[in-house]
């Protein structure tokens, strides 16, 4: 996932400590002016170098992210005020590189004294730099610590979408589907998490992705987080299947979860295939819903791939293969 290898993002305090240590080691191995050179050296390229690694680390945002990653991260921390901060941060590096470049020259132009006064006059002002993006490092921090846990979901692989109110029998169906082979990896994105699992149909992986919290209620009854998370889903659905339990035993009545399905049919508009679904079907002849694609009863093991191979086959998705020659 994009953001799964981000490393730890130092404090600032953190790294002036470690820069004037190392500083103060490399200092202690030399006299006159090559200690006073060599310990503004030492401090000066930690700084620097740590700071541009902290913002080389992360994905351009207007290039290397995926829409859909773009809007889920957005949705959990407020990505302008980050990439400002990555900004920030990488000013201060070329900062930091031109008080050494500039404080070198000052020492080597000096006397012994002039030139300690001077190595400690450019960490004066090193410190200070690292000061002004305090909050910035702890911002990039906290977003990094956010954002890792994001679902690991591929843009360039085929999803397909589960929707519909609680206890209709979708998580069943996501189980039932990808328990041969793949174990369902759930993400504390939302207050229930989201369920990712995978399953393979003519040698393409599938993703079929369950959103409790998301996709199972009104969208007036979503707070803002979930709603943009619900935006990024439209980024990232191949096909929508919209589970309904006819019955109503599973709390909501019949014509409550209708009008859930066309709000989700609008949310999602007539560029994605949608699919309506009713599960326990043992029950269906006795409820009948309307509009139904196709029945299922996962309990009974019952319809449970034929659902399945129409959601592929609504998805058509078509793989890039390699050519002969093995270009694309």
């Amino acid at each position: 996932m994009i953001f799964e290898g981000l490393p730890t993002t130092p404090r600032s305090e953190e790294l002036v400590d470690k820069a004037f240590s190392r500083a103060a080691r490399a200092g202690r191995a030399k006299r006159g002016h090559e200690a006073q050179e060599s310990m503004l050296r030492t401090a000066g390229n930690v700084l620097s170098d740590n700071l541009e690694n902290v913002v080389v680390s992360w994905p351009d945002f207007g290039f290397d992210v995926d829409p859909f990653y773009y809007e889920l991260a957005d949705a959990i921390v407020d990505v302008d005020r980050l990439r400002q901060a990555l900004s920030q941060v990488m000013w201060a590096s070329r900062q930091i590189e031109d008080l050494r470049d500039e404080y070198t020259t000052k020492i080597r132009s000096s006397d012994v004294d002039a030139a300690r006064k001077h190595r400690k006059q450019a960490f004066a002002r090193m410190a200070d730099v690292m000061d002004q993006i305090e909050d910035d490092l702890r911002y990039i921090g906290d977003s990094r610590d956010q954002l890792k846990v994001l679902p690991d979901i591929r843009p360039d692989e085929p999803a397909i979408v589960i929707a519909g109110y609680p206890n209709v029998g979708k998580s069943s169906f996501v189980n039932r589907v990808t328990r041969a082979s793949n174990e369902i990896a759930e993400y504390p994105f939302t207050t229930r998490g989201v369920q990712i699992g995978h399953f393979e149909r003519d040698h393409v992986r599938y993703q079929i992705v369950d959103t409790p919290g998301l996709l199972d209620r009104p969208e007036d009854e979503r707070n803002d987080i979930e709603r943009q998370a619900v935006s990024a889903l439209e980024h990232l659905a191949d096909v929508v299947v919209f589970v309904l339990d006819p019955s109503g035993d599973c709390g909501y009545p019949l014509d409550v979860q209708l009008e859930l399905r066309e709000e989700v049919r609008e949310l999602f508009g007539d560029a994605v295939p949608f699919l309506t679904v009713a599960n326990k079907h043992d029950r269906f002849e006795a409820v009948q819903a309307e509009s139904v694609d196709a029945t299922m009863s996962v309990t009974e093991d019952e319809n449970v791939e034929a659902v399945l191979d129409m959601a592929v086959e609504a998805a058509a998705f078509e793989p890039d293969l390699p050519t002969r020659d093995g270009r694309e």
